[in-house]
């Protein structure tokens, strides 16, 4: 293990306050050839699993479909930590990140999309929260579902 990640953990409650907070993460497939194909999303934790909305059809979808395994990360850097001799070198960042890794799954169950797609309006458009979602809307977006195997979050301040 790194030394930031022994020195500088996230407790699991700051990993939950970060992921409720953060409004875009990166989310990682693998294509057909094995190389990494990173997407940003918008996404919503809930029920210990990150979810995804977008596009019925598109190439994370199709590396999903193809290979399951994914990796996720978010980062929100709040400031540089100048050195006060100014030593570039010695410059560093405020910052939180995570890092998971888990496998991912297209939802297919209509209900499951819909409290999903709830959620992510309540996170991203609060005020509009409570209207119904168009059942055409819900059937034609798809959701991806992250079963966690492993989570790890860091900081620096």
């Amino acid at each position: 293990m790194q030394y930031r990640m022994k020195a500088h953990p996230l407790s699991e409650e700051q990993i939950i306050k970060l992921l409720g907070r953060s409004q875009t993460g990166s989310l990682a497939t693998l294509n057909p050839d094995g190389t990494p194909y990173v997407t940003p999303v918008h996404f919503v934790y809930y029920n210990n699993k990150i979810y995804a909305h977008g596009l019925p059809k598109g190439k994370k979808l199709d590396n999903i479909t193809h290979d399951k395994r994914v990796g996720f990360s978010i980062y929100e850097m709040d400031k540089l930590l100048l050195d006060p001799n100014e030593k570039p070198c010695d410059t560093n960042t405020k910052y939180e990140s995570i890092i998971l890794s888990g496998n991912a799954m297209l939802v297919e169950d209509i209900q499951v999309k819909e409290d999903i797609l709830k959620k992510v309006v309540e996170k991203y458009t609060p005020h509009l929260a409570g209207k119904e979602l168009p059942a055409p809307m819900v059937k034609g977006t798809a959701v991806i579902q992250i079963d966690i195997m492993e989570m790890t979050g860091k900081y620096y301040s």
